[in-house]
């Protein structure tokens, strides 16, 4: 098993056990893969839940960029959705978990078709 597959099984048993939700395995290998190499690193392989630069990131670079949203308030409340669910307290959070529950959140799956 590959590494990417390894950390894929991870996301998935996160998706599952802290968030809840039974992951679309194939999403959940697009998103993980639309990651990149930062799914390599520690620091950027993580999502900085209580800080707002880290937010504004997730933001401008994957909601904006990535799935094509407009700007505003509904950005805004979705990622704390998504934060809430995962859990506030919980300290590794996935930015592939997070991005995923994003694309979903907001229904943009089709983004990875």
């Amino acid at each position: 098993m590959s590494a990417r597959d390894e950390l894929i099984v991870k996301y998935a048993a996160d998706l599952r056990e802290k968030c809840g939700v039974n992951p679309n395995m194939d999403l959940l290998t697009k998103v993980t893969i639309g990651c990149g190499p930062s799914i390599y690193n520690k620091d950027s392989s993580t999502v900085a839940g209580s800080q707002q630069t880290e937010l504004d990131t997730v933001k401008n670079n994957f909601l904006i960029k990535k799935l094509g949203l407009k700007d505003g308030s509904d950005l805004d409340a979705g990622i704390d959705a998504v934060i809430e669910k995962y859990g506030r307290s919980n300290a590794n959070k996935y930015r592939v978990v997070v991005y995923y529950l994003l694309a979903v959140h907001f229904k943009k799956e089709s983004v990875y078709n």
